[in-house]
């Protein structure tokens, strides 16, 4: 076979496994350079099953370099807070969160992956099943999370987590002298979705 035969194969093959090669590094799910090579950045983002049971969160996000924070508002619609309590107490109530804030400060540990620690402040409604009786509690939540943002592109990410939450000893007293105690701890798998609205790689 001819010498300059063999050289345009090579070099056919060569150039077809470095486009190949490039289209791995920098696609839809793979960008080049990386979206946690981030200098700064400035994200929105939704626990989006709120909306589901008539309630609704935001959250706005800061991100520079490793470091975000983040600022949120929940309100829980008719969500059962309790159905995912490690230590609930009674399956006579069920408690909602009412519309609160909560502050956020996270880093990038790995990747995308990110660990924060937050303050929540909350009232909650807590509904007594056998009477229909409501009251509310308030409560300063502290914990800790680990999530990882999943980006499809530039923009959209979807950011699935646990967290934990951790705060002080709390029951109410209903008419029929029923108690209910507030859970002391809870561990709650989250989901959130997020646009990354403004960002400026680093260099």
């Amino acid at each position: 076979m001819n010498k300059a035969v063999i050289i345009s194969i090579l070099v056919l093959l060569f150039s077809a496994e470095n486009i190949n090669a490039q289209s791995k590094k920098n696609n839809l799910l793979n960008p080049v350079p990386k979206n946690y090579e981030v200098k700064s950045a400035i994200e929105i983002e939704s626990l989006v099953p709120m909306f589901f049971f008539g309630g609704y969160h935001i959250g706005i996000g800061y991100r520079y370099k490793k470091y975000r924070v983040r600022v949120s508002v929940i309100n829980g619609g008719d969500y059962n807070v309790d159905s995912q309590a490690l230590n609930n107490t009674s399956d006579n109530f069920e408690r909602y969160y009412k519309t609160g804030p909560g502050l956020f400060l996270g880093y990038n540990i790995w990747k995308n992956l990110e660990l924060y620690g937050y303050i929540e402040s909350h009232t909650f409604q807590v509904k007594q099943l056998s009477t229909g009786e409501k009251q509310d509690i308030k409560s300063t939540d502290i914990g800790i999370g680990i999530s990882y943002q999943f980006f499809i592109g530039r923009v959209f990410y979807v950011q699935p987590g646990v967290h934990s939450y951790f705060r002080k000893n709390q029951s109410l007293t209903f008419s029929n002298y029923e108690i209910y105690n507030i859970p002391t701890f809870e561990l709650t798998p989250v989901i959130r979705l997020g646009f990354r609205i403004f960002k400026r790689i680093e260099k």
